[in-house]
């Protein structure tokens, strides 16, 4: 077969691929073949002449109206089909009338076109199909005289009756278990995109394990070369010192500039081993009010020598807390530090304290530019900062605290219009003192 037929071929098994599709032609086949090989045996009784070959194609021309419009109109292919199970029940009854009622042979249609539309509908409809067409087969011979009696009548119903109803039964299991199947697969499939999801955030925690491992080593490793620079650079400014000329001058900025970058360096150091070798809580009742006032108070002076107004309402009803309390003054420092910064400019600085609910809020809110889309995504990923002299690593210990207290931590704000920081701790931690 050449690759033009085959594509051809292909097609015509692609439009065929739904149920609904398959089963008109079935029955056009079946229906029209059955029609064509009884019309070439002689009838017993013949009332009217019928060109058997000219109600073939007018039949097969009738199917393909039905298959037409199945493709068409696919939500209303069941009405579709009962209507046609109707025409072709009485389209069989006419047959019958005209060939001789109950000595015609064209009742054996009655049995493909039952069974086929019970495989379809299934076995409540094959039985009811199969009465309709017991009583069709009756009123056909009894208007083609002579009356056949009932018991012909009652068994050709039970014949279509039998099969139709055992393959209706067949077809409607095989139509659980196939949905049963897919639905398997589904999740089978849904199972596997998980397993390899994890498998690939397995990898990734291997390979940060990895690298976590070796930078802690290295961050180890540089500690000591940094403070070698340091003394040897306060060493050298001393030196400098005890000289005049304009030459030294400038030597003595160069050195003063080597020693912020040295302690710039120390500082993402120390910031780095606290974030790694995340020590171990030690709760214990304490006020979140007094961490929080302590903190503002270290910090105001840094405030007032920029130009920022610092408030601080704590809310008297904000009871004891299970906390760390060296951990929590970090993390409400490291967020004092963020607003700070925002607002090297001037504005205010306020944080608030307050119960809700069963969780007790810290949220420092400050009036600077605000945090763009783009930023906001990346807050609390570590090492990620848009500060010269940033660390990255200040949200993420701050979260990491929180975390371990058992509570969350959340930002708020518009690009613009200032930001809040909310850290968020569960009362319910002072139940079990």
């Amino acid at each position: 077969m050449t690759s033009p037929e085959r594509r051809r071929w292909s097609a015509v098994f692609r439009v065929l691929q739904r149920d609904e599709r398959m089963f008109a032609v079935l029955l056009a086949v079946v229906m029209g073949g059955g029609l064509a090989a009884i019309g070439l045996v002689p009838p017993l009784r013949r009332r009217y002449e019928i060109d058997i070959l000219w109600l073939v194609t007018w039949f097969v021309a009738y199917k393909a109206g039905i298959f037409a419009l199945v493709t068409l109109r696919p939500p209303a292919t069941r009405g579709i089909f009962l209507a046609a199970l109707g025409v072709d029940l009485l389209l069989v009854f006419w047959i019958l009338w005209l060939t001789g009622g109950g000595e015609s042979l064209f009742y054996l249609l009655f049995f493909p076109l039952v069974a086929v539309n019970a495989y379809y509908f299934g076995p409540r409809v094959g039985l009811v199909a199969s009465l309709l067409a017991g009583g069709l087969y009756a009123l056909a011979a009894y208007l083609a005289e002579p009356w056949i009696g009932w018991t012909p009548v009652l068994v050709v119903a039970a014949l279509v009756a039998l099969p139709a109803f055992a393959l209706g039964h067949v077809a409607e299991r095989e139509r659980t278990s196939r949905a049963e199947v897919e639905r398997l697969n589904l999740e089978l499939k849904g199972t596997l995109d998980q397993l390899e999801a994890a498998q690939e955030e397995l990898l990734r925690s291997e390979r940060m394990a990895t690298v976590g491992r070796l930078s802690l080593k290295i961050a180890h490793e540089v500690r000591n070369p940094i403070s070698a620079i340091e003394l040897n650079a306060e060493m050298l400014e001393d030196i400098v010192r005890e000289r005049s000329g304009t030459d030294m001058e400038e030597a003595s900025g160069l050195v003063g500039a080597i020693r912020e970058q040295v302690k710039a360096l120390d500082a993402l150091t120390e910031e780095y081993l606290a974030f790694a070798r995340f020590p171990r809580p030690n709760f214990e009742e304490d006020s979140v009010n007094d961490v929080v006032e302590e903190m503002a108070e270290f910090v105001r002076p840094v405030a007032t020598r920029q130009g920022t107004a610092l408030r601080v309402l704590s809310d008297p009803a904000v009871p004891p807390l299970l906390l760390d309390r060296a951990l929590l003054r970090q993390a409400v420092l490291n967020l004092f530090k963020n607003g700070l910064e925002s607002l090297s400019q001037g504005g205010e600085l306020r944080v608030t304290t307050r119960p809700v609910d069963d969780r007790v809020e810290i949220a420092v809110s400050d009036t600077g530019i605000g945090i763009s889309e783009e930023v906001s995504r990346h807050l609390f990923e570590p090492f990620f900062t848009t500060k010269p002299q940033g660390t990255g690593l200040g949200l993420p210990i701050a979260r990491q605290i929180v975390e371990e207290h058992g509570g969350e931590i959340r930002w708020s704000g518009q690009a613009g219009g200032g930001a809040t920081f909310t850290i968020r701790l569960p009362i319910e931690r002072a139940e079990h003192v």
